[in-house]
């Protein structure tokens, strides 16, 4: 294996480099200068299904990076894995929201600039669950479900793997832009890291305390536990007179990860691993105005809050993922059966806030106009339950190679919303002329919103991989997927490797794949009243194939369809050198957009609408085709530099997405301005930056380690709540620094201390009556918060 693999460490802001490696190894990163690495007896890299235990560069079939997250977790500058990964990988995105209610509290992710539930995440290879959230407001990822990253410990995590490449025929549902796998430690050692961080500007203080610690286990087994809590402060970055609150949520996290492998016998080993997290968010809605602004009676009681306020909206978030199973030999075949379960479950509570209508009633009554200030809004949850059986062998007699693979997969899926209680959403006035309806900053969601819902899927899949000769490798997979609620489908996948000598090698795939509308697309539910000229209306996001949807014509949700191809080269020159550049085109049809709003004036379903009593209805529909293209780029090299050793790293993606067509159905025909708006489409073709590189370089010399990453985010271009002829939201090119520096006290104790975006970089200002925070900028690029600073301190014993 080359010195450039096990020299992973100094990359990427002391983050481990992104390098493409072979799907039948693994390179490991460094600790402390060490020039071993850690290897896996038994190993299947995402993207692969054989199992092997030998060690190969730079053959992948498809591009797939695997980054250690050791150094990271021990020295990084973010604290939370979702923001690690947004400043490694120029092909992942993952920006903070505020001002987008639940969007806020969950940080959503995703790659190549499509929507966070069109990228898979795997744990140890098993299917990770997605959040309860549907995204409804912010930047990105608006009408989308995805995984939250960081219900995951930094420290319990040893790599992550991104496949760049569709997979859904390999993989199943989701995995049109890619795959992540998270790996997690099995080392036996302990260690703890402590660490803390605010921004220049004094807020935003930051707290981490993590363990892991893993044990030998029965006949060379291990059993490794962590332990997290971090403590995340508000940031408010709001104009001087702006009563607004706009920055970071606050959130504390508390975890547990359980991780094990115990053998059985001389062929058999269980597995297992469990996952436990709490989360405490608040985030800030928009201020109401007090005495003067307009805001009274409709938003605000002038007995309550006569200066105006802002309203919290809070989320107890309870998140569980817990996988189980047992693998081994028979012959020489490997199997490998297990149980995955997953659950989510979001609670809304607004604080700090008034239901105006219950106000205003008691002021009507004779009272001084007094409502309650804080209200349970009800939430929702969701549960997937994942049984997978696979099995596969290796002919090493065959041609130059074959694996052969196979399996099968059950799953069964819940989603559920639960009513608030009823101060949260009523109309205690009803006199069309007083407060609004429901908690202010966020209404509850009302009895007529709750639903229980299922569905089942299982799958058959069949996986080929030939070595040809010595030089050509292919792959060839297939699969068969049926789902409950909207039917079959079928997917497949052709890649292959061609070795034109020792050092350069070229690949290639197509594959065609599909996602599976989420639950949480067909069946959320709100209802909440708007006032227009102090006539209420009531507003509602109709679920799919209930009585509004099908009064209005929209049909039945099915799955959006992909095409990928991807061509790319490797180039390993030596040992300390290494080269990839990959094109790609991704294009989907039928993607699940949330519609803009239709009314009672709308010509086409208006008089639909007015008859059911709804003022006005969004929907979620099958009404998008898009296309996506660019290319990948990473380079990497190790050398001597002085006295010390440098790594240098480049990493780039250039992406552009475009819609291609609107297909309204036939109620809505001629409404595809409504269907899908200039300014929704935007939030689809840009909701991620055209361009992204990151350019590392990190130097070790003794016992220091200096770290200096540039993180370069291309222009967006974001639209308007007006339309033209106002301007779109222009967000020109923009680079953010980060440096750190690393003393070692010994082997097993360093000390970090550094400042990200260290010249205080933000987004272009904007007119903030136009963008969809209500701020001078959205949440785009890296952020709005500015320069921050951090110290961590790392053991081992």
């Amino acid at each position: 294996m080359s010195k450039l693999r096990l020299g992973i460490l100094q990359a990427l802001s002391g983050v481990a480099m992104i390098t493409a490696v072979a799907p039948f190894s693994l390179a490991m990163a460094q600790e402390s200068g060490s020039t071993e690495a850690r290897t896996l007896d038994a190993l299947t890299v995402v993207g692969s299904r054989r199992i092997t235990s030998s060690s190969s560069d730079t053959e992948t079939l498809v591009p797939v990076d695997v980054i250690s997250i050791t150094k990271a977790s021990e020295q990084g500058g973010q604290f939370d894995l979702a923001q690690t990964m947004q400043y490694i990988s120029p092909s992942f995105n993952s920006t903070r929201q505020t001002g987008a209610d639940g969007a806020d509290l969950v940080d959503s992710a995703a790659l190549r600039g499509l929507g966070s539930d069109q990228t898979l995440l795997l744990m140890n290879g098993k299917r990770y669950h997605t959040t309860a959230l549907v995204n409804l407001f912010g930047a990105r990822n608006r009408g989308n479900t995805g995984s939250d990253l960081n219900t995951i410990p930094m420290l319990a995590v040893d790599r992550v793997e991104v496949l760049r490449d569709g997979a859904a025929a390999q993989y199943g549902s989701d995995a049109i832009a890619g795959v992540m796998n998270i790996g997690l430690k099995k080392r036996k050692d302990c260690e703890a890291v402590l660490g803390y961080g605010e921004y220049s500007r004094g807020d935003g203080e930051n707290y981490l305390a993590s363990a892991y610690c893993g044990f030998e286990a029965g006949n060379n087994g291990v059993f490794a536990i962590t332990a997290e809590y971090s403590d995340r402060g508000r940031s408010d970055r709001s104009e001087p007179g702006n009563p607004r609150i706009i920055g970071d949520t606050a959130v504390q996290n508390s975890t547990i990860f359980l991780n094990t492998e115990l053998p059985i016998g001389d062929t058999t080993s269980f597995y297992g691993v469990a996952g436990f997290q709490n989360r405490d968010a608040s985030s800030a809605a928009f201020a109401r105005g007090g005495i003067g602004s307009g805001d009274i009676p409709s938003r605000n009681s002038a007995a309550m809050y006569p200066d105006g306020f802002v309203p919290f909206i809070d989320g107890d978030i309870e998140d569980r993922h817990i996988s189980a199973g047992l693998k081994g030999m028979w012959g020489d075949w490997h199997w490998d059966i297990s149980q995955t379960h997953g659950y989510n479950r979001l609670d809304y509570n607004i604080n700090h806030t008034l239901n105006a209508s219950i106000a205003n009633q008691d002021l009507l009554s004779g009272g001084a106009g007094i409502s309650p200030t804080a209200f349970n809004a009800g939430g929702f949850s969701f549960q997937q339950d994942t049984t997978n059986l696979d099995v596969s062998r290796y002919f090493e007699d065959a041609m130059n190679g074959v694996n052969v693979a196979f399996g099968t997969e059950f799953r069964r899926e819940n989603y559920q919303i639960y009513a608030g209680e009823p101060g949260s959403y009523i109309d205690a006035d009803g006199v069309g002329i007083g407060g609004n309806a429901g908690s202010q900053g966020f209404p509850g969601f009302a009895p007529s919103d709750t639903t229980d819902k299922s569905r089942d899927s299982w799958s058959l899949y069949g996986d080929l991989e030939v070595g040809f000769n010595d030089r050509v490798t292919g792959d060839f997979a297939i699969r068969y997927e049926d789902y409950s609620d909207f039917g079959s489908t079928a997917t497949g996948k052709a890649a292959l490797l061609f070795k034109a000598s020792d050092t350069l090698r070229f690949r290639g795939s197509v594959s065609t794949g599909f996602r599976a509308p989420s639950l949480q697309q067909r069946y959320f539910s709100s209802t909440f009243t708007d006032f227009i000229s102090g006539v209420p209306l009531d507003v509602v996001l109709a679920p799919n194939g209930g009585v509004i949807a099908n009064a209005a014509g929209i049909p039945a949700l099915k799955e959006e369809k992909s095409r990928n191809y991807t061509l790319g080269m490797t180039w390993s020159p030596n040992d300390d050198t290494s080269l990839t550049i990959d094109l790609y085109r991704i294009d989907i049809d039928d993607r699940i957009v949330l519609s803009g709003r239709f009314d009672t004036s709308d010509p086409n379903i208006g008089a639909a609408l007015l008859a059911l009593g709804v003022g006005q209805a969004q929907f979620f529909v099958n009404s998008v085709d898009t296309s996506t293209q660019g290319i990948d780029f990473t380079f990497s090299q190790m050398n001597d530099f002085g006295p010390g050793k440098l790594n240098t790293t480049i990493a780039l993606n250039i992406n552009d997405n475009e819609v291609t067509a609107i297909h309204a159905p036939p109620s809505l025909v001629g409404r595809e301005d409504v269907l899908l708006s200039d300014r929704e489409r935007l939030f689809l073709e840009e909701g991620a930056p055209k361009q992204k590189a990151t350019v590392g370089f990190d130097y070790l010399q003794g016992k220091w380690n200096t770290n200096f990453k540039i993180i370069y985010f291309g222009s967006q271009t974001l639209g308007t709540f007006s339309g033209p002829p106002v301007p779109n939201a222009e967000y020109g090119a923009k680079a953010s620094a980060d440096l750190s520096f690393t003393y070692g006290f010994s082997d097993k104790t360093r000390l970090t201390f550094g400042s990200t975006n260290i010249f205080d970089q933000f987004p272009d200002v904007q007119d903030p009556n136009e963008t969809d925070n209500g701020h001078i900028y959205d949440s785009v690029q890296f952020g709005l918060n500015g320069r921050a600073y951090f110290l961590r301190l790392f053991t081992k014993f």
